[in-house]
């Protein structure tokens, strides 16, 4: 005789619980509270909770979680997904950035800066720019050893030497050092020399970042270095008390737009001349 029931009476059993699936909130999103039976748009979510506006213009709060409807189903609402974050088009010296580029190989030229610091700072900001041309840059000891550095060099066509250097002023040493380089045999048409205004390369970024209208000024015969940490009330006891300023200095640099603009012409300058094309 045939099984008017079939094999399993249990099988479209219409009381089966439903589960809930997990459902990501969208601004707009219509969902219905199961326990109140409110009805509403999402239109806010924050802090683990959402509000949602019903036909009539009323807004209620919920948590998000487990407990509501969306089309008829029951879900289980989670916190929105977070777009995946965007590429950054500019790099930090505002050039258009270049993405999936490898650096190239590094250029003859190159770029000298007056210490450490001075290097630090100029990766910091240009060095994206620096590793898509090829472009080297190293630190002097100071500008005395400049002219020893020119000489080794050799700068030639194709073979292009820039220079950054501190505190270049009018009837300086550092103007003097300058000129001779730049004028010698070796130098001449191939060596460009040029600087900034600043005792230091701290100076170059704007006191606004450290939360002080201008830089301290340090009286004549006083490490500048150690008498801005003093000023400032900062440790100045040792060299490791002023790289932990420069780093701290440095900290609150985010891009370009930290540095004066007598800092940023020249190396713009600088990454211009070893990279024009040289017969």
């Amino acid at each position: 005789m045939a099984d008017r029931y079939g094999s399993d009476v249990l099988a479209s059993n219409p009381h089966r619980k439903v589960r809930s699936v997990e459902m990501p909130i969208e601004i707009g999103m219509v969902v219905e509270d199961a326990q109140t039976g409110f009805v509403g748009a999402v239109v806010r979510v924050e802090y683990g909770r959402m509000e949602l506006e019903d036909r009539h213009g009323r807004r209620k709060p919920f948590p998000v979680g487990p407990g509501y409807l969306v089309d008829g189903k029951p879900v289980i609402l989670t916190a929105p997904k977070r777009p995946a974050p965007k590429a950054p088009t500019r790099t930090a010296s505002g050039s258009v950035a270049v993405h999936g580029a490898r650096a190239r190989v590094a250029l003859p030229s190159r770029i000298y800066v007056e210490g450490r610091h001075d290097a630090e700072l100029v990766e910091q900001v240009w060095g994206d720019d620096l590793r898509v041309e090829g472009v080297v840059v190293e630190y002097l000891g100071g500008i005395d050893d400049l002219p020893a550095i020119v000489e080794e060099f050799r700068p030639g066509p194709g073979r292009r030497l820039g220079v950054l250097v501190d505190h270049l002023v009018a009837g300086s040493k550092e103007a003097r050092i300058a000129e001779q380089v730049m004028t010698s045999g070796v130098g001449r048409g191939h060596t460009l020399v040029v600087g900034h205004p600043f005792i230091d390369i701290w100076q170059a970024v704007k006191p606004e970042r450290l939360g002080i209208a201008q830089w301290p000024t340090v009286p004549r015969g006083v490490d500048w270095k150690t008498g801005v940490c003093r000023a400032l009330g900062w440790p100045a006891d040792g060299q490791a008390d002023i790289a932990r300023a420069w780093q701290r200095i440095r900290g609150r640099v985010r891009d370009w737009k930290d540095l004066e603009p007598a800092l940023i012409g020249r190396v713009e300058e600088l990454i211009d001349f070893v990279t024009q094309p040289q017969s």
